[in-house]
């Protein structure tokens, strides 16, 4: 197999992807805008153990490439879509990763088959880290069949959700109004509580109630990836939140799951749960560590 694979977007995902992608001999690329920052050292690092070339533009990491995968913020799915299009290789295959509304998947789709390139939908359908690149992935667009044998070959877990564009990402997206706001009214519900004294009671009756789910396992889960990926999961709600609004509903349950979500990232990024990159970070086995931290931080004299 002769294959270069560039990376836009080298967070938790696009390192995944690389390492994976390496090990099974492919030459891979990236870029990130956090290469131009002062976080970009880690990246640097990464790259360099995993042999990956790294651009300094958009442009040079997918010069030549045969499959662009795009895992960036959510907010950028489209502007790096129209970044990337004019610098595609002929008949190149863009993958966009990203969590976004089916009308943002339409619009970044137009720029890119406008051009040169060959744009496939993707929606990941869980958390990448327990599966890396073997996680469940919906493909959608007129390019997704053509494209499929070479992403199995690749490793990838690919299955065609549609030939029409915005199908895999709805699917995703509504998946996302549970799962993303799950998270929200667990830490929510367990913080508040907390302070009250009355979380005892209230795990032994959602115990009763929904008696297959671990409630203590899942809370300190929950309350670690918020603390750990808020940010993102912040702007990948609030397309979700746009995927209801596209549709005439008003999405006010996505909404407040982005203000949940973005709180507790901002919470995050002023330290009260510890320094990122430090071991003990959001690493606590008990949801009830985090949970008081919060409340020390809202409740100064509790």
């Amino acid at each position: 197999m002769v294959m270069n694979v560039a990376l836009i977007g080298y967070g938790e995902v696009g390192r995944i992807l690389a390492e994976d992608l390496r090990a099974r001999g492919v030459a891979v690329s990236a870029y990130d805008l956090k290469l131009h920052s002062e976080h970009g050292q880690p990246l640097r690092e990464h790259a360099a153990a995993q042999g990956v070339v790294l651009g300094a533009a958009h442009v040079q990491a997918l010069h030549g490439a045969d499959l662009v995968v795009s895992a960036v913020t959510a907010s950028q799915a489209v502007a790096v879509a129209e970044a990337c299009a004019p610098g595609l290789k002929r008949g190149a295959f863009f993958l966009d990763f990203n969590s976004a509304s089916p009308g943002a998947k339409r619009r970044a789709a137009a720029a890119v088959d406008g051009l040169a390139g060959r744009y496939v939908e993707g929606a990941v359908m869980t958390s990448i880290a327990p599966y890396r690149i073997k996680v469940p992935l919906l493909l959608g667009g007129r390019h997704c069949a053509a494209v499929l044998p070479l992403l199995a070959e690749l490793g990838f877990a690919a299955r065609v959700a549609s030939d029409q564009l915005g199908v895999a990402s709805a699917t995703k997206m509504c998946r996302s109004v549970m799962i993303k706001g799950l998270e929200a009214m667990v830490i929510e519900s367990f913080t508040a509580a907390r302070a009250y004294g009355v979380e005892g009671a209230v795990l032994a009756s959602l115990q009763e109630t929904f008696p297959g789910v671990d409630w203590e396992k899942q809370a300190s889960y929950f309350f670690q990836r918020v603390i750990e990926h808020g940010r993102r999961r912040s702007e990948e709600v609030r397309e979700v939140a746009e995927t209801v609004r596209e549709i005439g509903l008003t999405p006010w349950s996505a909404e407040g799951t982005a203000e949940r979500q973005a709180w507790m990232a901002d919470l995050a990024d002023a330290g009260l749960f510890g320094t990122r990159g430090e071991p003990g970070f959001a690493r606590s086995p008990d949801w009830r560590t985090e949970a008081d931290r919060i409340l020390a931080s809202v409740l100064p004299n509790r």
